[in-house]
Protein backbone atom coordinates (compact mmCIF):
# COMPACT_ATOMS: atom_id res chain seq x y z
CA UNK A 1 0.00 0.00 0.00
CA UNK A 2 1.53 3.44 -0.98
CA UNK A 3 2.31 5.64 1.66
CA UNK A 4 -0.46 8.21 0.86
CA UNK A 5 -3.05 5.35 0.74
CA UNK A 6 -1.89 4.02 4.28
CA UNK A 7 -2.60 7.96 5.55
CA UNK A 8 -5.76 8.12 4.48
CA UNK A 9 -6.63 4.41 5.71
CA UNK A 10 -4.99 5.38 9.22
CA UNK A 11 -7.34 8.56 8.98
CA UNK A 12 -10.32 6.59 8.20
CA UNK A 13 -9.52 3.97 11.27
CA UNK A 14 -9.57 7.01 13.30
CA UNK A 15 -12.77 8.66 12.46
CA UNK A 16 -14.47 5.18 12.60
CA UNK A 17 -13.54 4.60 15.92
CA UNK A 18 -13.87 8.41 16.98
CA UNK A 19 -17.22 8.81 15.06
CA UNK A 20 -18.52 4.80 15.72
CA UNK A 21 -18.72 4.09 12.06
CA UNK A 22 -17.23 0.38 11.00
CA UNK A 23 -16.19 -0.99 8.13
CA UNK A 24 -16.45 -4.78 7.71
CA UNK A 25 -13.89 -6.68 6.59
CA UNK A 26 -13.18 -10.45 6.02
CA UNK A 27 -9.69 -10.71 6.80
CA UNK A 28 -8.06 -11.95 9.70
CA UNK A 29 -4.94 -12.10 11.33
CA UNK A 30 -3.58 -15.19 14.28
CA UNK A 31 -3.44 -13.60 17.29
CA UNK A 32 0.44 -12.44 18.91
CA UNK A 33 1.45 -12.90 22.06
CA UNK A 34 3.91 -10.31 22.26
CA UNK A 35 3.36 -6.71 22.76
CA UNK A 36 5.92 -5.93 20.26
CA UNK A 37 5.51 -2.78 18.29
CA UNK A 38 3.62 -1.14 20.62
CA UNK A 39 6.37 -1.82 23.34
CA UNK A 40 8.82 -0.72 21.42
CA UNK A 41 7.03 2.34 20.65
CA UNK A 42 7.80 5.47 22.53
CA UNK A 43 4.01 7.09 22.71
CA UNK A 44 2.06 6.98 26.28
CA UNK A 45 -0.12 3.96 27.57
CA UNK A 46 0.62 0.57 28.04
CA UNK A 47 0.85 -2.37 25.24
CA UNK A 48 -2.67 -4.15 24.57
CA UNK A 49 -3.68 -6.39 22.25
CA UNK A 50 -6.34 -5.01 20.40
CA UNK A 51 -9.10 -7.80 18.96
CA UNK A 52 -11.90 -6.87 16.21
CA UNK A 53 -14.98 -8.99 15.34
CA UNK A 54 -16.69 -8.87 12.50
CA UNK A 55 -20.37 -10.35 13.09
CA UNK A 56 -22.23 -10.40 9.87
CA UNK A 57 -26.32 -10.86 10.46
CA UNK A 58 -27.92 -12.37 7.33
CA UNK A 59 -29.24 -15.89 8.00
CA UNK A 60 -29.08 -18.48 5.40
CA UNK A 61 -32.53 -19.48 5.92
CA UNK A 62 -33.58 -15.80 5.57
CA UNK A 63 -33.97 -13.05 7.91
CA UNK A 64 -31.57 -11.40 9.91
CA UNK A 65 -30.05 -11.27 13.25
CA UNK A 66 -32.33 -8.50 14.70
CA UNK A 67 -30.84 -5.47 16.76
CA UNK A 68 -32.16 -6.91 19.73
CA UNK A 69 -30.75 -10.32 19.07
CA UNK A 70 -27.58 -9.15 18.94
CA UNK A 71 -27.46 -6.84 22.02
CA UNK A 72 -28.99 -9.94 23.77
CA UNK A 73 -26.01 -11.47 22.85
CA UNK A 74 -23.74 -8.96 23.46
CA UNK A 75 -25.36 -8.94 27.49
CA UNK A 76 -25.13 -12.68 27.88
CA UNK A 77 -21.73 -13.76 25.45
CA UNK A 78 -19.76 -11.20 24.92
CA UNK A 79 -20.02 -9.05 28.30
CA UNK A 80 -19.15 -12.09 30.75
CA UNK A 81 -15.77 -12.78 29.32
CA UNK A 82 -14.72 -9.04 28.30
CA UNK A 83 -16.63 -6.93 31.97
CA UNK A 84 -14.00 -4.23 31.54
CA UNK A 85 -15.47 -2.77 27.89
CA UNK A 86 -16.08 -3.04 24.96
CA UNK A 87 -16.68 -0.83 21.59
CA UNK A 88 -19.87 -1.79 19.84
CA UNK A 89 -20.04 -0.32 16.18
CA UNK A 90 -23.18 -0.73 13.00
CA UNK A 91 -21.14 -1.37 9.84
CA UNK A 92 -22.40 -2.55 6.06
CA UNK A 93 -20.25 -5.45 5.15
CA UNK A 94 -20.07 -7.72 2.01
CA UNK A 95 -18.67 -10.81 0.93
CA UNK A 96 -18.33 -12.94 -1.94
CA UNK A 97 -20.54 -16.36 -2.01
CA UNK A 98 -19.78 -17.85 -5.35
CA UNK A 99 -20.07 -15.53 -7.76
CA UNK A 100 -22.58 -13.43 -6.07
CA UNK A 101 -21.86 -10.42 -4.02
CA UNK A 102 -23.60 -10.68 -0.65
CA UNK A 103 -24.47 -7.33 0.99
CA UNK A 104 -25.48 -7.17 4.91
CA UNK A 105 -25.99 -5.85 7.86
CA UNK A 106 -22.82 -6.50 10.00
CA UNK A 107 -21.92 -5.62 13.80
CA UNK A 108 -18.37 -4.84 14.63
CA UNK A 109 -17.31 -5.21 18.50
CA UNK A 110 -13.87 -3.91 19.70
CA UNK A 111 -12.36 -5.72 22.34
CA UNK A 112 -9.10 -4.35 24.14
CA UNK A 113 -6.94 -6.24 26.81
CA UNK A 114 -3.75 -6.55 28.27
CA UNK A 115 -1.61 -9.42 27.24
CA UNK A 116 -1.24 -11.07 30.23
CA UNK A 117 -4.89 -12.05 29.91
CA UNK A 118 -4.21 -15.52 29.53
CA UNK A 119 -8.12 -16.51 29.28
CA UNK A 120 -8.89 -14.08 26.20
CA UNK A 121 -7.80 -15.70 23.15
CA UNK A 122 -10.39 -18.95 24.43
CA UNK A 123 -12.82 -16.28 25.92
CA UNK A 124 -12.96 -14.38 22.21
CA UNK A 125 -13.31 -18.23 20.30
CA UNK A 126 -15.77 -19.49 22.55
CA UNK A 127 -17.78 -16.30 21.45
CA UNK A 128 -16.75 -16.78 17.81
CA UNK A 129 -18.26 -20.19 18.04
CA UNK A 130 -21.35 -19.69 19.71
CA UNK A 131 -22.44 -16.87 17.18
CA UNK A 132 -21.67 -19.20 14.68
CA UNK A 133 -24.14 -21.98 16.23
CA UNK A 134 -26.79 -19.49 17.54
CA UNK A 135 -27.13 -17.67 14.07
CA UNK A 136 -26.12 -20.46 11.83
CA UNK A 137 -22.83 -18.43 10.60
CA UNK A 138 -20.32 -19.46 8.37
CA UNK A 139 -17.76 -17.22 9.95
CA UNK A 140 -17.12 -14.73 12.36
CA UNK A 141 -13.92 -12.28 10.75
CA UNK A 142 -11.27 -11.71 13.64
CA UNK A 143 -8.52 -9.11 12.99
CA UNK A 144 -5.45 -8.99 15.92
CA UNK A 145 -3.38 -6.14 16.47
CA UNK A 146 -1.01 -4.65 19.29
CA UNK A 147 -2.05 -1.47 20.28
CA UNK A 148 -0.77 1.04 23.05
CA UNK A 149 -3.53 1.93 25.68
CA UNK A 150 -3.67 4.53 27.79
CA UNK A 151 -7.30 5.25 30.12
Amino acid sequence: MEKSRRTVFAATIALVIGLGGGVASASAVAPTSEPAAAEQSTGPGTPFKRTELYFGTEKPTGGEVTPEEFENFVDKEITPAFPDGLTQLSAKGQWKRGAEIVKEATYVVILFYPFANQDANREIEEIRADYKKFFDQDSVARVDTTQRVSF
